[in-house]
């Protein structure tokens, strides 16, 4: 007695039963990896926030503050001495 899942190497059935397997694996890996893409992946992305920068220069130019200070008189001494 054979073993009941043996089928003829050569017939038409056990080549349509090998594609059908083969397709079947292929569009079950391909179901996974969309269901992941979709539901996990892109969740991720809805969570994060931008964060917004308010950029405050800390040290203006000179331009932006009103120019170069006076002309100091080189016979009075710098203030704080």
């Amino acid at each position: 007695m054979g073993n009941p899942f043996e089928l003829p190497p050569n017939s038409a059935s056990a080549d349509w039963l090998i594609f059908v397997a083969i397709l079947l694996c292929v569009g079950v890996g391909i179901a996974c990896f969309c269901l992941w893409f979709f539901m996990f992946r892109s969740s991720g992305k809805k969570k994060r926030k931008k964060r917004q920068r308010h950029h405050r220069q800390h040290n203006p130019t000179l331009a932006k503050t009103g120019g170069l200070p006076p002309v100091r008189d080189p016979n009075q001494p710098p203030r704080g001495v």
